[in-house]
């Protein structure tokens, strides 16, 4: 079983943890539709128009910087994991757009009165150790008296124009590569109802605690097209942003998703997230997906993915060399997960 801490539980004071947190894709597109749009700035290279992981504004000839802010409320009780999650998570979105992180402010809301300052300075220390593994510091931050904890960072990164990958440019035929297996979303379920084995407990904090630094070797790859990360929206979410984005389909394969020891039966066993279900809903008519694929397999790709993997889409003969370079950054489960293809913005899954 995972180890216990001292009460109350952080996941007992939340209504729902990590990235199952973020709003359905649905009822926030929305909420942004009357927007004013942001395009009237000529140095903004990424705003808000396909749903990208962050800001991006151009400084000079060779160089753009990064921004973007992620916060969530506990998917773990140990209090540094976390910090560690959450600041991994939030560092993710920096180097889906190719970009190496150069510093991070600190977002923190907890309930004062209800949990010890040596809980909150856990939090924070986890925080910080992941920053320091990514060779930034966290140079400030606000925090405020919250009902339900609340962590996060601010992040900032560099990247130069010209290996900035965004969603939106994946080209027809390109190979869909997944950095991570999936199921963090599920084991969290599991976790709140004591359903968890050790060994998978250890599978969730190391999977949602390993860096995505594969993203700037990524961007400098001439194949890579364009990059996510797959987070709260499940892989079917984030894949349809990417659909969306450039205008095309995508066929992936059930058979070939990593996916996390025990999480299928878990979910068979009707251990899923709500979020899940929230997300399954938000695709509408954009997903295709088999009869006997229902059920567990669809709470799978829907499962909302704290601190996911990358999702890259690169021209085919670039596959092995993507697939090389996730493994040398740790990610050693990376595998190659179907193609787009010519048809409208859709997904399509074969078992």
């Amino acid at each position: 079983m995972p180890p216990t801490f001292p009460l109350p539980r952080l996941t007992s004071l939340s209504h729902g943890g990590g990235c199952g947190c973020k709003i359905a894709p649905g009822v926030l597109a929305d909420l942004l539709r009357r927007s004013a749009a942001a395009n009237s700035f000529p140095g903004l290279l990424v705003g808000t128009e396909t749903s990208d992981d962050a800001a991006v504004y151009q400084l000079n000839e060779t160089q753009a910087v990064i921004a973007t802010t992620d916060f969530f409320m506990p998917i773990v009780d140990d209090p540094f994991e976390f910090g560690r999650i959450a600041a991994t998570n939030a560092l993710s979105d920096v180097y889906a757009m190719g970009g190496t992180p150069i510093l991070a402010l600190a977002i923190l809301g907890m309930p004062i009165k209800v949990l010890a300052p040596e809980t909150i300075r856990e939090i924070l220390r986890g925080g910080e150790a992941v920053c320091a593994e990514a060779g930034i510091p966290i140079a400030g931050g606000h925090s405020i008296d919250s009902v339900e904890p609340i962590y996060g960072l601010a992040a900032l990164g560099l990247v130069h124009p010209q290996r900035l990958r965004r969603n939106c440019d994946a080209q027809v035929n390109d190979a869909l590569i997944l950095g991570k297996p999936l199921g963090v979303g599920i084991l969290s379920a599991a976790l709140k109802r004591d359903r968890l084995a050790g060994a998978q407990y250890q599978a969730l904090i190391d999977t949602a605690t390993c860096l995505n630094r594969a993203g700037p070797d990524l961007a400098a790859l001439p194949g890579v097209h364009a990059m996510t990360d797959v987070t709260g929206f499940g892989l079917l979410g984030h894949l349809l942003e990417m659909c969306r984005g450039a205008r095309f389909g995508a066929r992936i394969q059930m058979r070939s998703i990593p996916v996390l020891g025990g999480v299928l039966d878990l979910a068979a066993d009707g251990i899923v997230t709500g979020a899940s279900t929230r997300n399954w809903a938000s695709y509408g008519d954009e997903v295709r997906l088999p009869a006997q694929l229902r059920g567990a397999p669809q709470a799978l790709l829907c499962d909302p993915q704290t601190s996911g993997g990358l999702l890259v889409a690169c021209a085919p003969d670039a596959a092995d060399a993507v697939l090389g370079i996730f493994s040398r950054h740790g990610c050693t489960q990376a595998a190659q997960i179907g193609r787009m293809t010519q048809a409208p913005p859709a997904v399509m899954v074969d078992p």
